[in-house]
């Protein structure tokens, strides 16, 4: 009897239920719903709307009984990083700030005062961005302590939506390691940071890993949407889950390419080597207790936002197309800096970045995305110069996953300034990971090699070759 899941797949700008099963040995996937996400400002604060989440994911599930459809287990990934607080009666202190608000500027440095930046990332092994959910709790700290002193529950924003599914409380292994406040190697919250910095470490939960069962969904849900199911724990970090989707793992780079574009390998160990520290690598956790060294790099954020500015006259297509047009404009920005993380124009940053550094200003919608796309693949190409040099080996091919593997010109772009092949694919790489975990755990897969044989066989997946004379 074939068994289905529910992927809950929740991104920066969107979300949508995807239904997953096996038939046949190979996995079919159908989109059930699909919303908009998008921050808000309420107050001083750039903020998630959690509460509308929630209620999209009651609407699709409530669309699954319309269709006929009653899925054994649902599972919920979302971004890293943000979290909401709730008080002695579980109700939310604060609003579920973005990581996007500029609470955190600054926060780093001081925390650093406390805690140096080397033992830091020796405990955590993670990857130093100023909007860290350590660096956050201690703005909080420092402008509404009360808030904290208030806090009974910390729930990342999946581990938040599974309490209004099930009631129960839980913080899931891979996300929770986002917060630069899990021990590495013991692979616990860290009390020793959490007492340096006053942070109030019961109101952390256990840590619970991908594929653990919180049970059924409370009765007051069943009512609401007509049927019961297992609310199982993906990799809740939205990369976690989609790395597991990742076809091919012999000598090979991946990188997850969204909205952010996370690029590493996965390993058995946590690396947090000096070299690692300074070229800024990530030990995130995985499935199994995997680790996922990687990089975190500003990714189609850009084009995101230059297609905002440019008020959605053009298509993400029409760019690409005027991209490959504007052939002999170049230019390279970096795309990590900090300028690039929320601007008021995106195009405005651009340009203002190349006439710093002296560079053709761009002037066509055209010049625009190819700069962007240009100035990524060259991120790519340094960080992929990176991982040679601390792994002491070198790797022969790239696989791109998610939304962004389906950008040919970038796919192409990457293939050329790395000189290595790039496989592209699959697209629904999150959700197809969010499915593995539940189907691992609900006995339909043996592990993590059988569902990687069974994606190869399921999905496509596009190669490029470099060509012979390296464009940009």
């Amino acid at each position: 009897m074939i068994k289905y899941s529910i992927a809950v797949d929740i991104g920066a700008s969107s979300g949508r239920l995807i239904l997953g099963y096996l038939e046949n040995n190979e996995m079919q996937l159908k989109e059930i719903h699909r919303f908009e996400n998008k921050i808000v400002q309420k107050g001083e604060s750039f903020c998630w709307e959690v509460d509308k989440l929630f209620q999209e994911i009651i609407n699709g599930l409530k669309k699954c009984n319309e269709m006929g459809i009653k899925p054994d287990s649902i599972g919920i990934d979302t971004w890293a990083v943000d979290f909401v607080l709730l008080d002695e009666n579980d109700q939310p202190l604060t609003h579920a700030v973005s990581y996007r608000d500029p609470r955190t500027d600054g926060m780093m440095e001081e925390v650093f005062e406390l805690f140096s930046k080397e033992r830091l990332y020796l405990e955590t092994g993670i990857q130093f961005q100023k909007f860290n959910t350590i660096y956050q709790l201690y703005s909080l700290k420092k402008s509404q302590p009360e808030i904290l002193e208030k806090a009974k529950s910390f729930l990342m924003i999946p581990d938040y939506l599974n309490f209004l599914l099930t009631g129960k409380k839980a913080n899931e292994y891979t996300n929770a390691t986002s917060t630069q406040l899990v021990n590495a190697f013991t692979k616990k919250w860290d009390h020793q940071i959490l007492n340096v910095l006053g942070i109030n470490k019961e109101m952390f939960q256990e840590i619970h890993m991908p594929k653990t069962s919180l049970g059924n969904l409370s009765s007051e849900i069943v009512s609401e949407i007509g049927f019961d199911m297992d609310v199982i724990l993906p990799a809740t970090h939205d990369t976690g889950s989609a790395v597991l989707s990742v076809p091919e793992q012999d000598d090979s780079i991946y990188i997850s390419s969204g909205t952010w574009s996370l690029m590493g390998v996965e390993n058995y160990f946590p690396i947090c080597i000096t070299k690692a520290l300074d070229y800024n690598f990530t030990n995130e956790g995985g499935m199994d207790y995997q680790y996922r060294f990687l990089k975190n790099i500003m990714g189609l954020w850009m084009i995101q936002e230059v297609k905002r500015n440019y008020l959605d006259e053009y298509t993400f297509a029409e760019l690409v197309d005027l991209a490959r047009e504007a052939k002999d404009y170049k230019a390279i920005v970096n795309v990590n800096e900090d300028c690039f993380l929320k601007p008021d124009n995106m195009i405005q940053e651009i340009m203002n970045s190349c006439v710093q550094t002296g560079q053709p200003i761009p002037s066509t919608p055209g010049e625009v995305a190819k700069c962007v796309f240009d100035s990524l693949a060259a991120c790519y190409q340094t960080a992929v110069e990176e991982i040679e040099e601390i792994f002491e080996k070198s790797f022969s091919k790239i696989n791109v996953i998610g939304g962004g593997c389906q950008n040919e010109l970038l796919n192409q772009l990457i293939a050329d300034v790395t000189h290595k092949e790039v496989y592209a694919g699959p697209v629904e790489a999150t959700a197809i990971g969010n499915i593995v975990a539940q189907l691992i755990s609900l006995g339909e897969m043996n592990g993590i090699k059988e569902a990687r044989s069974i994606i190869k066989n399921s999905f496509e997946v596009k190669k490029y070759m470099p060509t012979t004379t390296v464009t940009n």
